[in-house]
């Protein structure tokens, strides 16, 4: 068998590859020109089995390994970095670390979304940067409405709204961009709602999806990991807005997010709440319950330990005599 540790990079790869019945190690460094890759990794003697580091990049060789019929193993970054403690780092020497990891058994495997899963990313992110993008319009156009006096609120994005901006008496250049902001605007919206219907399309497809309360509009996307830095960064936004929604129209939610507030400030009340809404999707996903029966288990265990209140804690769970 030969094991490979793979340092990936956008031009090369640089490689560390260890053949288990000689024991001979070979250091190249693979230039990704033409068919280079395609061919030395199809040439190789099966079995092959290949670690890398997970890279924003990666997925295209991951594919091919998968089309030649290799193993590949993707590791997580920070522990595999954890495992080297000697600051200097090349790429010789993380092709070696990789290798090390992977021949002692020690390698950070992590796991990875299917073909269908990336797909359904694609279709996510691509909505979240339209509606990003139309933010970014909207914002344009109401800095010109309070400019000149217009103050609508919310209701400067209905027709009315849009009719009154649109005959405000404006410079020549003002009233362009002006025009421009709300054409860009128009059409950015009927996309966000198409993309919307086909996002709707997709979660009632998946019974997981079904079961998670319709108010928390991205609440699905916390199958896809935990809430961390070194996650998923559309996650983590999205899984951010998804608790500010949830906390509008849950009273249970709204009054922890008032008392965190208080306590935490801002910030670190959104990652709160955003933690705790993730709890209890995570545990109707994994009961298979909507959110009313979720809620009802919630009372019915708040009603028995009021019960429970008055109970005297003896320590070791013995019963206290009346002559204690």
């Amino acid at each position: 068998m030969r094991i490979i540790g793979c340092d990936l990079h956008a031009r090369q790869q640089a490689l560390a590859m260890l053949d288990t019945t000689t024991g001979e190690i070979v250091a190249m460094t693979l230039k990704h020109e033409g068919d280079n890759v395609r061919e030395f990794y199809s040439k190789l003697p099966r079995p092959v089995r290949v670690g890398i580091e997970a890279t924003g990049s990666m997925q295209w060789f991951v594919n091919l390994m998968e089309e030649l019929g290799i193993e590949c193993q993707v590791g997580h970054p920070a522990n595999i970095r954890a495992a080297e403690p000697r600051k200097q780092k090349h790429d010789r020497r993380d092709a070696d670390l990789i290798l090390k990891l992977l021949v002692e058994n020690r390698f950070p495997k992590i796991w990875l979304p299917s073909k269908e899963q990336q797909d359904l990313r694609a279709l996510l992110r691509h909505r979240h940067q339209w509606v990003r993008i139309r933010t970014r319009i909207q914002n344009a156009l109401q800095a010109i409405a309070l400019a000149n006096g217009l103050r609508r609120g919310p209701a400067l994005w209905s027709q009315d709204g849009q009719r009154t901006i649109a005959s405000l008496p404006l410079a020549p250049h003002a009233a362009y961009r002006r025009s421009e902001l709300q054409a860009m605007y128009t059409k950015f919206g009927k996309e966000v709602e198409k993309l919307n219907q086909r996002v709707e399309e997709q979660a009632c497809e998946r019974p997981g999806a079904r079961l998670l309360p319709s108010e928390y509009s991205s609440g699905e996307r916390q199958r896809f990991g935990g809430l961390s830095k070194q996650g998923n960064p559309l996650l983590r936004f999205l899984w951010g807005e998804a608790a500010m929604h949830a906390v509008r129209r849950d009273p249970e939610l709204q009054r922890f997010y008032r008392r965190k507030l208080v306590q935490k400030g801002l910030g670190k009340t959104r990652v709160a709440v955003a933690r705790k809404l993730g709890i209890r999707l995570w545990i109707m996903l994994r009961d298979e319950i909507d959110y009313n029966e979720f809620c009802r288990r919630g009372q019915k265990q708040q009603k028995s330990s009021e019960a429970c209140a008055g109970m005297p804690d003896t320590g070791h769970g013995a019963k206290q005599s009346p002559a204690d």
